[in-house]
């Protein structure tokens, strides 16, 4: 099984295969609108307006596994995210990404690119995961990192 296998849903409920983003770099967050970490949704919708164009794809999954920082509903969440930090980039239906329901898509980002000391867990909102253009995982980014400081890392895989 590869990333192009994993079918979600956008935040309207509309099912879509991640074969959709296929040739593309994506950014895939975990995030969450009550978390000290929310204000990198500013950092991550400039990126996505900076190199949309150039083929970067950022895809948020709302997740409150992490102090219940995600309370909303799906469509409260696309509300907060228009309104608040305007952002465009795809968002999808909430899930978990640790334990034994975490989403498949997760599970398989986890496996390919452990965090610190191996571990597979994601510890909390905003843990980015950096995709090549044709799906390997390249890289984990912890919560604190901001888009900001991984801007190099995206242009790379953009070149690449």
């Amino acid at each position: 099984m590869d990333l192009y296998d994993f079918e979600v849903n956008k935040i309207d409920g509309t099912p879509t295969k991640i074969q959709a983003f296929k040739g593309k770099v994506l950014l895939i967050v975990n995030t969450a609108s009550n978390c000290g970490f929310t204000p990198q949704y500013d950092g991550l919708e400039s990126l996505y307006e900076r190199y949309k164009d150039s083929g970067l794809e950022i895809l948020g999954f709302p997740c409150n596994q992490f102090g219940y920082q995600e309370k909303g509903s799906n469509d409260e969440i696309q509300s907060f995210c228009k309104v608040k930090f305007g952002i465009k980039f795809p968002l999808f239906e909430k899930i978990k990404v640790n334990g034994k329901n975490a989403h498949p898509l997760y599970s398989y980002l986890k496996e390919k690119a452990p965090g610190i000391l191996g571990s597979k867990k994601i510890k909390w909102n905003f843990t980015k995961f950096l995709v090549s253009k044709n799906g390997e995982v390249i890289k984990r980014y912890a919560p604190n990192i901001t888009p900001e400081k991984i801007e190099a890392d995206i242009k790379e895989a953009l070149d690449a």
